[in-house]
């Protein structure tokens, strides 16, 4: 498909022509025509790289459809109502620079344009195009404040059993062999097992187990014979699932195959491989992604009547069991990408603060935020804050004052960080806190920290002071942008499959949530200019 051709003229029979004197200065289209389209307009040199200059009969431009697919994240609707809003809606056409008429894309055509940006490595173009019309206009500076939480985004699936999955992998599996050559003599009892019956869910428990282990042994039996065929047929997309889900859910225990607890990040969906079981506290569990936002902070109050200041400066998606310092990472880097700097300072919560990374804060140059967790009791008595441990020099000081006598390095065999563990032998026998530090049966104290202690040492510190519980009110702010995001935006489920695809839909609601703030703004400001303009005009009639 070739890329038509673009004019930015304003179309004889346009809307802005025909009908502009019915739209106020101040109409959120307009202004989206005024501001927004001509950003979209000036990326479209980017747009041009995922398409063919000269071959194939020409698609619809694509500057219209990324317009289009701001406003139907802004609005929240579907592709074909979309499609009919720019058929029947006079201002969307405003917005867009559509002549007066009925004439109308097809709803697939935004399924096809969002497939060739990912083809393209281009997700991220209307995200970024509108962040630098931001910068532009003086409303996000390169280098500010921010601050970053992360929300649950729930995948397109439904919560299967554990027998389902198997079944269902089973079936995905038999369907991709279909159409392969050769069949294992085992074929035709699978395939009327898994494709053509379906799973009593009436069954009791007992009888479910049994249908658990009879799916992994003809899972095991399948897997078997497609590894012995190899070349395409092991290669398939379902032939690759199946042995990883055969993986996870079994073990060989003495030639029998037992069941296993899956490991973190197990398939649960093989309709949705992408799509992780994570939990946050005891009441959060979900099937899905997590996406981290981070927006802008402003020192300066807000008048009455104001809309927020604040915009988005970086919407990550990643796999829901990822954590959120891996997350915050990749902010810092996609917000370099997008054109800003690193921040001053990022305002976060304990999940994001760690020894490593508030290092890596002071190394980078800016200031994280938030506080640290309290230190786990691995031993009874005092916990690792009532020591005073100096991990550079070697020494630790305990609550008695007294100076440790030993100090080793050794690595974690499940982190591979290196850990120091402080000693002080025979000097605890004459203490006179020993009760209080030691356990039972235990003659002398040792304590084990992170080579990065001696920052988190310091933060525990610091989060007991007003200041610091002062300067945390400035994240409370980040909750109701993920509110505006998941109730106006519908950030909370996944309308497509697959990790790329939700972080596409992700950066189209983050650009139209910034769309939508910024035209909040313009509207203020123009009020705000005319009551002024009107206060002068009274003032100076009363004066005559």
């Amino acid at each position: 498909m070739s890329l038509p051709k673009f004019t930015r003229q304003m179309p004889l029979f346009g809307v802005e022509n025909l009908l502009g004197d019915c739209f106020a200065a101040n109409d959120p289209f307009r202004l989206f025509a005024e501001k927004v389209y001509p950003l979209l307009a000036g990326a479209r040199e980017k747009l041009a790289l995922a398409y063919c200059l000269d071959n194939g009969r020409p698609g619809t431009e694509p500057v219209l459809l990324m317009g289009i697919s701001i406003l139907q994240f802004m609005y929240r609707l579907p592709d074909r109502q979309a499609a009919e809003m720019l058929k029947y809606h006079m201002g969307w056409k405003l917005a867009l620079g559509q002549e007066l008429d009925l004439s109308a894309i097809d709803p697939s055509t935004l399924v096809y344009f969002r497939q060739r940006l990912l083809e393209h490595d281009q997700a991220k173009l209307a995200f970024d195009t509108v962040l630098q019309g931001l910068i532009e206009a003086g409303l996000v500076a390169r280098r500010n404040r921010q601050r970053l939480d992360s929300t649950h985004v729930l995948g397109l699936v439904a919560r299967v059993s554990a027998v389902d999955r198997l079944r269902e992998t089973i079936r995905l599996a038999l369907e991709e062999l279909e159409s392969r050559p050769g069949r294992p003599e085992f074929w035709g009892l699978l395939w009327e097992r898994y494709v053509e019956n379906k799973l009593d869910y009436r069954l009791e428990e007992a009888a479910m187990a049994v249908k658990f282990q009879e799916s992994g042994a003809d899972m095991q039996k399948l897997a078997g014979w497609i590894k012995e065929q190899g070349g395409e047929v092991a290669e398939g997309q379902q032939a690759k699932l199946l042995a990883r889900v055969l993986e996870e859910n079994f073990e060989i225990v003495e030639g029998r195959l037992e069941k296993r607890k899956l490991p973190s990040g197990a398939v649960r969906n093989p309709h949705e491989p992408e799509a992780e079981l994570a939990a946050k506290g005891k009441n959060k569990v979900w099937v899905g992604y997590k996406t981290q936002v981070a927006e802008t902070v402003s020192e300066e109050p807000l008048e009455k009547g104001e809309p927020t200041k604040e915009f988005v400066t970086a919407v990550v998606t990643q796999k829901a069991a990822e954590c959120d310092e891996t997350g915050m990472k990749q902010v810092l880097v996609e917000e370099k990408e997008s054109g800003l700097e690193t921040p001053e300072e990022m305002v976060v919560d304990g999940a994001y603060v760690s020894g490593e990374s508030l290092q890596q804060a002071e190394q980078e140059g800016y200031e994280l935020t938030g506080p640290a967790q309290e230190p786990g009791a691995k031993n009874p008595g005092f916990k690792s804050d009532a020591f005073d441990v100096d991990v550079e020099n070697r020494k630790a000081v305990c609550p008695a004052g007294l100076e440790n006598s030993t100090c080793t390095r050794s690595t974690s065999t499940e982190t591979g960080k290196a850990l120091y563990r402080f000693g002080w032998g025979e000097q605890c026998a004459g203490c006179p806190l020993k009760d209080l530090c030691l356990g039972k049966n235990q003659s002398q104290r040792s304590l084990e920290v992170g080579e990065h202690h001696t920052h988190l040492q310091q933060r525990r510190k610091e989060q007991k002071t007003e200041q610091f519980k002062e300067t945390m009110h400035r994240r409370s702010a980040i909750e109701g942008t993920q509110s505006e995001l998941v109730r106006g935006h519908g950030m909370r489920q996944a309308r497509y499959r697959g990790l790329e695809k939700v972080r596409q839909q992700n950066y189209l609601i983050g650009a139209a949530c910034n769309v939508k703030r910024w035209i909040k703004r313009m509207v203020w400001e123009m009020g705000r200019q005319a009551n002024c303009a009107l206060a002068q005009v009274t003032g100076a009639v009363a004066v005559n």
